[in-house]
C-alpha cells in the first residue's frame, strides 16, 4: 500500500494558515469506493485510506516514518504561495490592473 506525505494548501473556507504548516501521511485508496444499493450512500471496506491521517513536524520525520515501517511512499512537493500585501485602498485606486 502507497502514501503519500505532502504539506496541505489552506481551505477556501479559512482566512488564516492554520493547520497549513505540518507535513501529512496519508495512504492511497487500495480498494475502490461502492455504492450501497439500498441508500445509496458511498462506503468503502479501506480503513487505512478513509480514516488514517498522521501529521508530522517536517517533511524528514514523515519520510523516516515511512522508511522504518516498510510504507512505500511518494512525496508532493509543498507550492508556495506568492503574498501580495495590499491595502484597502487599492481595491478603488485609479490605475487598477
Amino acid at each position: 500500500m502507497t502514501a503519500r506525505i505532502y504539506k496541505p494548501a489552506k481551505t477556501a473556507m479559512q482566512s488564516g494558515r492554520a493547520k497549513t504548516h505540518l507535513w501529512v501521511l496519508v495512504y492511497e485508496p487500495a480498494t475502490p469506493k461502492f455504492v450501497d444499493p439500498l441508500m445509496g450512500w458511498t462506503g468503502s471496506s479501506d480503513m487505512k485510506a478513509d480514516e488514517l491521517r498522521l501529521e508530522f513536524e517536517s517533511r524528514e520525520a514523515a519520510i523516516d516514518y515511512a522508511e522504518r515501517h516498510g510504507i512505500a511512499y511518494r512525496v508532493e512537493d509543498q507550492h508556495d504561495r506568492r503574498v501580495r500585501p495590499k491595502s484597502y485602498a487599492d481595491n478603488f485606486r485609479w490605475q487598477r490592473p
